[in-house]
C-alpha cells in the first residue's frame, strides 16, 4: 500500500511510547517530532503537518493522558483520532438522484491519472448496487480513449455512448443524456479529456460541458503517486469547477501517499473512492477511520469483511460450513475457496488488513505464485483423488507431481497443509459468524 513506509515509521515511534511506563511532556514532544518528520517524508503538505501535530500535542500533553495507566496507548489513540479528522471523519456517499431520474456524473482529471479506467470501475460499482449506468465517451483527443472505454465498459457489462471524435464534447454529453433518458438508464458517467498539465483550453471545455446540462456530481480523479502535485491539481480543479469529490487512484502503489492525508484538509473536498489495484473491481469506498487504522498499522478488518461479503456466495458458505463441521471437505472445496480468496485481491494486501499482521510479516515475502502452483497440483489430480484425498499414495503423488511440473515434496507439502487446515477448521468452524441475522451471516474462508 502507498503508506507502507509511513506506517512502519509510525509503528516504530509508537512502540517506543508503549515501552515506557510513564510519559513526560518531553517524551510526547520528542515522539511527535518524529511523527512530523515521517509525515513530511511521506509528502504530506507542510501546513497540514504543522496543524496536525499542534492538534495532537495540545491533547496529548494534558494531565489526563500523562497520568493515565496507559499513556502510550492514549497518545496513539489521539493520533488516530486526529488522523481520522484529517482524512474527513466520515465516509461520503455519491449524491445520486432518485432511480427514476438520470444522475449525471462528470469525471475529470489530468491525463494518466486513470480517469477512463476509473469511470468504468465506478460504472461497475453502481451497477452492482442496482443502478443502470451508461458511460459516455467525451474524450475525443487521446488516441484510443474511446476504444479503451468501450473495452472496459464491455467487461463491466455497461454500454458506452459514443459519437466518435468528430463532434464537440459538449454535444456528445447532451446527446448522451438524451439517449440515457430515452433508454431507461439512470446514471450517466462522462469520461472527459485530460491533459498532461492543467491548461485553459481543457478547463474551458469542462466548464462548457458542465454548463450544458445538470451535473449532479463532478468527480476529480487524481494519481496518488504524484504526491503533493495531486493536492495542487485538486486545488486548481476545485477553483475552476467546484468539484464534489475526489477519487484517488494507484493508492496500492509504492508511493509516499501524502496526497490522501492532505487533499481533504487543503481543498475541503472529500475523498469518495480509492483505486486499490488494476482490476476493474478494485475501487473501494473511502472510509477515513479505516484508512487511518491501516496507516497506523492497526489493520482494516472491516474492509476485509466487505471484500469477502462482496465475493462470497452465501449458499456456498453455508454448504462449506457444514462440511467443515464434519471435516468432510475435499480438494475441490479447497480449490473453490482459493478462487474466492484470489477474487478478493492480492494475498499480501489481505494479510495486512488483519490487525497486527502487517508488522509481523513485514520481512516475510508472500509468494502469490504459490497459489498458482497449488492450483496446478490439484488440477493434476483425478476427480476421484480430489474427492477422496485419503487415496493419495506414493505412486499417485509421483504422477501428480509430474503432471503439475513440480517436485513430489511440493505435493506432500500441499497434502500436509490440507490436512492441517482440515483439522484446524473443524475445531474453529462457526466461530467467525458476523453480526446480524443468520441469512446475512458472514464466515471467513478456511484459507485465511
Amino acid at each position: 500500500m502507498a503508506f507502507d513506509s509511513l506506517s512502519e515509521k509510525l509503528q516504530n515511534i509508537f512502540k517506543s511510547l508503549r515501552g515506557k511506563g510513564r510519559l513526560s511532556e518531553a517524551d510526547v514532544k520528542a515522539a511527535l517530532k518524529e511523527v512530523k518528520m515521517a509525515l513530511l517524508e511521506a509528502d504530506v503538505s507542510f501546513k497540514v503537518v504543522k496543524s496536525f501535530i499542534a492538534s495532537v500535542q495540545e491533547r496529548a500533553v494534558g494531565q489526563d493522558v500523562l497520568n493515565s495507566l496507559t499513556p502510550g496507548q492514549m497518545v496513539i489513540k489521539i493520533v488516530n483520532d486526529e488522523m481520522v479528522k484529517l482524512l474527513g471523519e466520515t465516509a461520503v456517499e455519491l449524491n445520486l438522484a432518485p432511480s427514476n431520474e438520470v444522475t449525471v456524473i462528470m469525471m475529470c482529471g489530468l491525463q494518466g491519472a486513470g480517469k477512463t479506467t476509473t469511470a468504468a470501475k465506478l460504472a461497475g460499482k453502481l451497477k452492482s448496487k442496482g443502478r443502470k449506468p451508461l458511460l459516455a465517451a467525451c474524450d475525443i483527443y487521446r488516441p484510443a480513449a474511446i476504444d479503451q472505454l468501450k473495452i472496459n465498459g464491455d467487461k463491466q457489462g455497461v454500454p458506452v455512448f459514443s459519437m466518435g471524435d468528430k463532434h464537440k464534447p459538449q454535444s456528445i454529453a447532451k446527446a448522451a443524456l438524451e439517449h440515457a433518458e430515452k433508454n431507461g438508464f439512470n446514471v450517466l458517467i462522462m469520461d472527459t479529456a485530460g491533459r498532461l498539465h492543467i491548461d485553459e483550453a481543457m478547463m474551458d471545455e469542462l466548464i462548457d460541458i458542465k454548463s450544458s446540462l445538470k451535473v449532479h456530481q463532478t468527480l476529480l480523479v487524481v494519481d496518488a503517486m504524484t504526491g503533493q502535485d495531486a493536492v495542487n491539481v485538486a486545488q486548481m480543479f476545485n477553483e475552476k469547477l467546484a468539484i464534489d469529490g475526489v477519487i484517488l487512484t494507484k493508492l496500492d502503489g509504492d508511493t509516499r501517499g501524502g496526497a490522501a492525508l492532505s487533499i481533504r484538509s487543503v481543498t475541503g473536498c472529500p475523498i469518495i473512492f480509492a483505486g486499490m489495484g488494476e482490476k476493474l473491481s478494485d475501487l473501494e469506498q473511502f472510509y477515513p477511520d479505516r484508512m487511518a487504522s491501516r496507516i497506523l498499522g492497526m489493520g482494516d478488518i472491516l474492509t476485509l469483511i466487505d471484500k469477502a461479503q462482496a465475493e462470497f456466495d452465501e449458499n456456498k458458505a453455508r454448504e462449506m460450513e457444514k462440511k467443515l463441521r464434519k471435516a468432510e471437505f475435499d480438494f475441490n472445496d479447497f480449490l473453490d475457496q482459493m478462487h474466492q480468496i484470489k477474487k478478493m485481491g492480492g494475498l499480501a494486501d489481505l494479510v495486512k488488513m488483519l490487525p497486527g499482521m502487517g508488522r509481523q510479516l513485514k520481512d516475510v515475502e508472500i509468494d502469490e505464485k504459490a497459489l498458482t502452483t497449488t492450483e496446478a497440483i490439484i488440477y493434476s489430480m483425478t476427480k476421484e483423488e480430489r474427492s477422496n484425498p485419503d487415496m493419495l499414495n506414493l505412486s499417485r503423488k509421483k504422477r501428480i507431481a509430474a503432471g503439475a511440473g513440480v517436485d513430489i515434496s511440493d505435493v506432500n507439502a500441499l497434502v500436509k497443509q490440507f490436512e492441517q487446515s482440515k483439522k484446524m477448521m473443524k475445531q474453529f468452524s462457526g466461530m467467525m459468524g458476523g453480526k446480524g441475522s443468520k441469512k446475512g451471516r458472514f464466515r471467513m474462508p478456511f484459507g485465511l
